[in-house]
């Protein structure tokens, strides 16, 4: 059997200090790594004789906003189905450089997750065929889901914070 713990160890023993930041909420194996190592923790992950993680559930973005440094998150999602496990894969980014490698050559189902990924947080896979919007409009300048916008209309009276708790 497969446990998260064994997972970790054989991590550290391949990549060292790559990866980082293990934590286990709710039971899933959750680590933080660099843009640099992503595609071959992902390979490696995948191609293990054991480990077996082969599909990859989720990729997204996240923004934070306040931390300097990491403001954005690109998030990897992958499952092992012949054992049952789950692992998270956070890979930090600054807003002043938004790349980071594509990983298709290891998961072909990639290609749509990492195209919302770049339409909603404007994050930027280097090596993606056609990385362009996938469900915006073409024309829009911006990235909806970044948390850049005030969440209400200032001007408005009939909305009083007290009420809503705040």
């Amino acid at each position: 059997m497969i446990t998260n713990q064994t997972v970790v160890d054989d991590l550290v023993t391949q990549f060292g200090t790559s990866v980082t930041e293990f934590e286990q909420p709710y039971g899933m194996l959750t680590f933080t790594t660099i843009p640099e190592q992503i595609v071959e923790i992902l390979a490696y992950l995948k191609n293990h004789k054991t480990l077996k993680f082969n599909f990859l559930t989720d990729i997204t973005g996240v923004h934070f906003p306040d931390v300097e440094e990491k403001e954005f998150c690109v998030v990897y999602h992958l499952h092992s189905l012949e054992n049952n496990v789950r692992v998270r894969i956070k890979v930090y980014l600054p807003e002043a450089n938004l790349h980071i490698p594509t990983v298709i050559p290891v998961f072909v189902g990639a290609n749509w997750m990492e195209r919302e990924t770049f339409d909603f947080y404007g994050i930027i896979f280097d090596g993606h065929p056609k990385m362009e919007r996938i469900l915006n409009m073409e024309d829009m300048d911006y990235h909806p889901m970044r948390k850049q916008y005030p969440l209400e209309d200032a001007t408005r009276d009939d909305k009083i914070d007290a009420l809503f708790g705040r």
